[in-house]
């Protein structure tokens, strides 16, 4: 009978009614035998009775009012004793876990190994525990990373995406389309003569040369006139999401019904003082400048944070047990349905328009679940070298910043962040300064410094000569 149970490490149980040995299977892998006294195991099989007894219908009784001896010499003894494994199961594996003193990391592989009328319930639970880590260099890591530099051509980009977001728009009637144009059409596509599903719609605006048509779609528009008949012929691409369009050649029948423009605010300190607290537009810039230059810092930050943590797992060693692998993987590719599912889209309909399957889904979770698993790992051990640990100061400013991140009360939040969630929270704080610790110790490549000499040589050359 092979089981999984879900753990719930919070449950507890009378100790005196199971008892467990452990057994080291291999580097980071152990079985914990786990027994559960006879007493225990029959009230779980009454409890499975009382539990399924109104499903099973035996001729003579009213359906539910079956004896259950009655019921366990026509189907078994065995009948309930599924049942009663999942019910004794979470409790006993939870109270062995906490106990054994292992640091598991993955879920459990169940086994039962004894079930029987009068005998004590035995089952294993195979378990991936933390590997150990052991780190290499981690302090003055050599990494390069990009120059912190705003161009005045990035400056006019957020400028303009400002005006963008204060323009009007304006109906033109005087001239043909022209690229640029927002169009307002009516349209019907058509494959091999038939009309298909998705093809038509009313009054759809279309800017033209933002490329959201297929092909020429958008091209094929420009120099019509207000109130044109065309005829737009395309081809989807292979690669389109509707198995029935790829590659096909199609004929849209496009109506065009109307014309307008995006007028753009002049870049002036009129416009300036309206989008922002500056009189200035050279005030604004500045500004716009100092934005992006902290949002550069922040990328930049991320950018050498990657790097260093690459390095020091480079430079550590690891065995990392595939169940932790696994589990890493389910756990991301839950994290990812759940994202889909506030967009409105199951996993399934993800899978039907990619033409993904779980198995090759997981398969690609795979590099990102290990490097999460390993940073993680070296993290953990750097934080445990340096004796890196959450003071109190730093698990308030956390609960706080959960308070205001979901809009809730700080005593309310603290009630749920309790146990093993709060030594979780811990350990991601220490993990944060463990990163900056590193980050902040670490220093350009030899190769950077090599080439700015290099620069400095020929500067001092030039100005001698």
């Amino acid at each position: 009978m092979g089981l999984y149970a879900p753990v719930d490490f919070l449950r507890g149980r009378k100790k005196e009614t199971m008892s467990y040995k452990t057994e080291e299977l291999g580097k980071n892998s152990w079985k914990i035998t786990i027994e559960v006294d006879a007493q225990e195991f029959e009230k779980a099989c009454e409890k499975a009775y009382q539990k399924n007894k109104g499903k099973i219908q035996i001729q003579g009784f009213r359906k539910g009012k079956a004896p259950r001896a009655l019921i366990e010499k026509m189907y078994g003894p065995s009948v309930f004793y599924e049942d009663a494994a999942n019910i004794i199961i979470p409790d006993a594996y939870a109270d062995a876990a906490k106990e054994c003193g292992l640091e598991i990391v993955a879920r459990p592989d169940i086994d039962v190994e004894q079930a029987e009328k009068g005998k004590p319930f035995i089952f294993n639970a195979v378990v991936a525990t933390k590997p150990e880590v052991e780190l290499g260099e981690y302090k003055g890591i050599e990494v390069e990373v990009p120059k912190l530099e705003v161009t005045d051509d990035e400056v006019i980009a957020e400028l303009d995406k400002e005006r963008e977001r204060n323009s009007r728009t304006i109906t033109v009637d005087d001239r043909a389309v022209a690229d640029g144009d927002i169009v307002k059409i009516d349209y019907e596509g058509f494959v091999d003569g038939k009309a298909f599903d998705g093809g038509k719609a009313e009054d759809a605006d279309l800017t033209i040369g933002s490329h959201t048509f297929i092909d020429t779609f958008e091209q094929q528009l420009i120099g019509r006139n207000i109130g044109d008949n065309v005829e737009v012929n395309v081809k989807f691409p292979e690669e389109y999401h509707a198995e029935e369009l790829k590659g096909k050649d199609a004929m849209f029948k496009v109506a065009v019904k109307g014309i307008s423009v995006k007028e753009l605010p002049e870049l002036d300190d009129d416009f300036a003082a309206d989008v922002s607290d500056f009189d200035t537009l050279d005030e604004y810039k500045a500004d716009v400048k100092k934005a992006l230059e902290a949002k550069k810092k922040d990328e930049i930050d991320r950018i050498k944070e990657d790097a260093v943590i690459e390095k020091i797992i480079e430079n550590s060693t690891m065995e990392i047990p595939k169940a932790m692998i696994d589990d890493q993987k389910m756990q991301m590719a839950e994290d990812y349905a759940q994202r889909l599912q506030y967009q409105g889209l199951s996993i399934e309909q993800y899978f039907k328009f990619t033409g993904m399957t779980a198995e090759k889904f997981l398969e690609e979770m795979e590099p990102r679940a290990l490097k999460s698993i390993k940073t993680r790992l070296v993290l953990e051990a750097i934080a445990k070298a340096e004796n890196i640990v959450a003071t109190d100061e730093d698990i308030e400013k956390e609960f706080d910043d959960m308070s205001e991140r979901y809009n809730m009360e700080k005593d309310k939040i603290r009630e749920f962040v309790q146990g093993k969630e709060l030594d979780n929270m811990k350990m991601d704080i220490a993990c944060k300064k463990a990163v900056e610790l590193v980050r902040d110790a670490a220093k350009e490549t030899k190769a950077k410094k090599a080439a700015a000499r290099k620069t400095t040589k020929k500067a001092k050359e030039e100005t001698e000569a």
